[in-house]
């Protein structure tokens, strides 16, 4: 296993022509996908991995200066496809993980056939004429929170992102892998994407995008996801989900499974 596999903890599994690349978002890890897994083991080889700064990586490995731009992990997903020495795949990557992978497709598009976003955002902090959700206070209010208490944080905001109670499995599951980060590498990352904003770079994209979102979700509004469509210079499809939830993917598995495996499978119908 080389060095950049053992960093974030890289796993293969299944065969197949076809490479699937899963990337989680924040405050979860390869866990988050435990239920689309199965159904694609038999027909794609599958890499998962742990973004850095995820509870499962190495605290030691989290460089804050390099992971304080959302270039910092795109580098990292190209140096994983490089060290399997992958091709080209077909990359899912979950909210803050849709962002960068749109960012490695623009520096290398040649390793990605398609991109599959899920509950992605260019922007979350609202500006003039966009919505993103979030204003300035909201975050100075998450942000303080965060280091006041970050175990009363993880407990409050885990079911505000889930969308369900905190005696729900999703709901505990999300608990548990946003409790692992340790509090100020979650807080550093948290920042990071918060404060980031990838509209100047969606013209440049020339992969295919599947744009799949919540219809109901803390993080994402779905007018986002128009934004996306409207934005990106290459094809694209929306698809708005009847889930409630930034992590629909662990909260409504019946629902989303379905929905990304004919994404996966299936390309856009000019």
């Amino acid at each position: 296993m080389g060095i950049v596999e053992e960093a974030h903890n890289v796993k293969v599994l299944g065969s197949g022509d076809q490479t699937i690349v899963l990337a989680h978002g924040f405050g979860t890890d390869q866990s988050v996908w435990k239920h689309l897994v199965p159904h694609l083991v038999e027909d794609y080889k599958v890499i998962l991995f742990d973004t850095m700064g995820a509870g499962t990586t190495n605290p030691d490995y989290f460089d804050f200066e390099r992971y304080a731009t959302l270039e910092g992990y795109a580098f990292d997903v190209i140096a994983i496809l490089e060290e399997l020495q992958v091709d080209s795949c077909i990359y899912v990557g979950h909210s803050v993980s849709a962002m960068i992978g749109t960012i490695a497709s623009i520096t290398r598009p040649d390793l990605f056939t398609k991109l599959v976003m899920v509950g992605g955002s260019a922007r979350y902090l609202n500006d003039v004429d966009y919505y993103g959700g979030f204003e300035q206070e909201d975050l100075d209010q998450l942000f303080e929170a965060m280091k006041s208490n970050y175990k009363a944080w993880c407990d409050g905001f885990a079911p505000l992102a889930v969308g369900g109670d905190m005696d729900s499995v999703a709901v505990q599951e999300f608990s548990r892998t946003l409790f692992n980060m340790r509090p100020d590498i979650a807080l550093s990352v948290a920042q990071t994407i918060f404060y980031s904003d990838m509209r100047h770079l969606l013209a440049h994209v020339s992969v295919p995008c599947h744009i799949i979102q919540s219809m109901k979700d803390l993080a994402v509004p779905v007018v986002v996801s128009e934004y996306l469509h409207r934005n990106l210079g290459c094809e694209s499809v929306v698809e708005v989900m009847s889930t409630d939830g930034h992590l629909p993917q662990l909260s409504s598995p019946d629902v989303v499974v379905p929905v990304l495996l004919r994404h996966i499978r299936n390309n856009i119908m000019v």
